[in-house]
C-alpha cells in the first residue's frame, strides 16, 4: 500500500522547509535509512532518510521549491500502484484552504475600499509615482531649461556630470520631442537575491528579540597580559591548541556559576532559571548565522571546549549540524574580534537572558603604578534583557568574568 511522506519538521521553529537536492528519482527502490534529499530547514541544510520501503512513485516538492510542513514530499508504493486517490485527496485540503483564504481576503478587500471611500482618502495613481521619479533626476537648471523648450524626455538620458548629473551638453545631440533609450549595463544592474529558509529565521528570530526584550549594555575593559603568557604555556605543552575564544567559553560559563540569574530564561508565564550552563557560540557561514552549543561547558576541560568547538564550527560550515548540536543554548557568545572590532552590542539570543560580545586583543596605554604603561586590552560588551536581569546583577557578573581572565592561574588549576 503507497505511503505518502511528509515534509519533516526538522527544528522546533521550523515551518517549510526547500529541497534542496533530491538523492532519488521517480522510478528508484527505496530502502529503509537511504538518503532521499537534502532539506533546507531555518537552521542548516540536513540530509533526510526514508524511514519506509518501497519504489519512489511520486516526487510532491521539486529542487528548489518551498513546501509546508507535513505537505506532501514523496510518495513510496510498490511498482505501478495507483496514487490518485492520495494526490486527490492532498489536492481537495488544498483547494479548501485557498478557498477559505480567498473569502478571508474577499472579505478584507471589502472593508477596506468601505472604509477608504468613507473617509475619502486620496489614491496614489501611476501618474503620481512617475512624478514623484522625475523630480529625482540629477539635471542642470540650463538642462532643464533646455529639455522643457524641446520636449525631450530626461527619464532615460544618462548624465555626465558630477553623480550623474544631466548637462546641457548631454542634450546637444537630441532631437526635440525624443525619447532617449539607455542601453543597460549588466553590471551595474540591481540584483533581487532570494531569502533563504535561515535568513527568514534570523531575521524574524532577532527582530523579536530585539523589539521585545528590553535590551541594555554593560562594557568592561579587561587585561589580557597574564593570560596570553598562560595561553602561549598551554598551547606548548599540548597537542590541542586553545583559542582566546575556548577559554572566555569556559571563564564565562564559570562565571555563570556564581551568577544563575545569568543563565535564566524569560518564557513569557515565568522565569527559568536553568541548571546546566550551555553555552552558544556564533559561528558564521555562507548564508548567515548558526550556533552550536557547548554542553555543561562549566565541566570542561579547556582542551574539550577547543576540540568541540571546532568539530561543531566545521559542521556548520559544512551544514552538517543536527538538532542536537543547537538544542538547549542558554547564554551565547559572538567573537568578532578576528576581525580587529574593538567592541559592539550583541542581540540577545532569545529566550536566554544575556550575549557576550567579544572584541579584539589590542595594544592600550594604561596607568599602572602612577606610570603609563602598554598593556593588552580586551573590549567586553554584554547585552541583558532588563526583563530578566539587573543592571547590578549583570555588572557583577562581568566584573567576576574580568577577575577570571586575569587571574587565569585560578580557572586552570
Amino acid at each position: 500500500m503507497a505511503e505518502i511522506i511528509k515534509m519533516p519538521r526538522l527544528s522546533d521553529t521550523m515551518t517549510d522547509g526547500v529541497v534542496a537536492k533530491w538523492h532519488k528519482k521517480v522510478g528508484d527502490t527505496i530502502s529503509e535509512g537511504d538518503l532521499l534529499a537534502d532539506i533546507e530547514t531555518d537552521k542548516a541544510t540536513m540530509e533526510f532518510e526514508s524511514f519506509q520501503e518501497g519504489v519512489l512513485l511520486h516526487i510532491g516538492v521539486n529542487e528548489n521549491e518551498t513546501a509546508q510542513v507535513d505537505s506532501i514530499l514523496a510518495i513510496l508504493g510498490e511498482k505501478g500502484e495507483d496514487i490518485s486517490s492520495l494526490l486527490n485527496s492532498n489536492t481537495n485540503e488544498s483547494t479548501n484552504e485557498s478557498t477559505n483564504e480567498s473569502t478571508n481576503e474577499s472579505t478584507n478587500e471589502s472593508t477596506n475600499e468601505s472604509t477608504n471611500e468613507s473617509t475619502n482618502e486620496p489614491v496614489i495613481t501611476q501618474q503620481t509615482a512617475s512624478i514623484h521619479s522625475e523630480a529625482r533626476i540629477k539635471i542642470s537648471p540650463l538642462a532643464k531649461k533646455i529639455a522643457s523648450e524641446r520636449n525631450i524626455d530626461t527619464g532615460n538620458i544618462k548624465g555626465s556630470g558630477d553623480g550623474g548629473r544631466i548637462i546641457k551638453r548631454d542634450l546637444d545631440s537630441i532631437k526635440i520631442g525624443q525619447n532617449v533609450a539607455v542601453i543597460k549595463d549588466p553590471n551595474n544592474e540591481d540584483k533581487q537575491i532570494p531569502i533563504s529558509q535561515m535568513r527568514k529565521t534570523i531575521a524574524n528570530r532577532l527582530s523579536e528579540s530585539k523589539f521585545t526584550a528590553p535590551h541594555f549594555y554593560l562594557n568592561i575593559e579587561v587585561n589580557m597580559d597574564a593570560l596570553i603568557q598562560e595561553r602561549k604555556i598551554i598551547n606548548f605543552k599540548n597537542d590541542v591548541k586553545i583559542s582566546f575564544n575556548d577559554i572566555i567559553v569556559k571563564a564565562a560559563s564559570m562565571a555563570i556559576r556564581k551568577h544563575p540569574v545569568i543563565n535564566s530564561s524569560w518564557l513569557n508565564t515565568h522565569i527559568q532559571e536553568n541548571h546546566d550552563i550551555n553555552i552558544g557560540v556564533a559561528v558564521s557561514v555562507e548564508n548567515g548565522l548558526l550556533v552550536p552549543v557547548i554542553k555543561r561547558a562549566d565541566t570542561k576541560s579547556l582542551t574539550d571546549i577547543s576540540s568541540e568547538t571546532n568539530l561543531l564550527s566545521q559542521k556548520a560550515k559544512d551544514n552538517k549540524l543536527q538538532p542536537s548540536d543547537w538544542d538547549g543554548n542558554t547564554f551565547t557568545i559572538s567573537n568578532l574580534g578576528m576581525f580587529g572590532i574593538d567592541d559592539f552590542t550583541a542581540i540577545i539570543n532569545s529566550p536566554d537572558s544575556c550575549i557576550l560580545a567579544v572584541g579584539a586583543i589590542k595594544e592600550r596605554p594604561i596607568v599602572k603604578d602612577g606610570e603609563i604603561v602598554p598593556a593588552n586590552i580586551i573590549r567586553l560588551t554584554l547585552s541583558c534583557d532588563h526583563r530578566l536581569v539587573d543592571g547590578v546583577a549583570g555588572a557583577k557578573f562581568l566584573n567576576t568574568l574580568k577577575h577570571m581572565l586575569e587571574s587565569p592561574f585560578m580557572m586552570l588549576c
